[in-house]
């Protein structure tokens, strides 16, 4: 029976600002993997997207030929994301610190940490944006 998990975007710009983005994730089980979590998470978004193929992606991770804007990320040329090649991106991203994974304000940092899916728990996926300047 699928169990609902509160997500949480936010970015190291916005820390309570209007750039957060909540919603629900339907996970398998009360008990799920990091690994497990992430993948759920980049396979909605994708299929999302997919099917209607909007001018933006509003997902975790950028894809290939796209830019980042203000309202998500631009796509050049409207076409279907790989699932797959983002999970990858994602898990890339997960090691090199392009996101920071807390489960209920406690951060964890490994794909095979196993995490407890209750009513209160909620999964925060904080974007570390680099600053600009010199």
């Amino acid at each position: 029976m699928p169990t609902a998990l509160k997500i949480r975007d936010e970015t190291t710009l916005s820390l309570g600002g209007d750039d957060e983005r909540d919603f629900i994730l339907d996970v398998p089980d009360e008990w799920i993997t990091v690994r497990q979590l992430i993948r759920a998470r980049v396979y909605r978004e994708v299929h999302d997207y997919n099917l209607d193929q909007p001018e933006y992606f509003h997902g975790l991770i950028q894809p290939s030929d796209a830019e980042r804007s203000l309202n998500g990320f631009k796509m050049r040329k409207r076409r279907s994301i790989d699932p797959e090649k983002q999970f990858e991106l994602a898990v890339r991203a997960f090691y090199t610190n392009g996101f920071i994974l807390l489960v209920d304000d406690r951060q964890v940092d490994e794909l095979e940490e196993e995490i407890e899916v209750r009513p209160d728990t909620t999964v925060t996926f904080l974007k570390l944006v680099p600053l600009v300047g010199g």
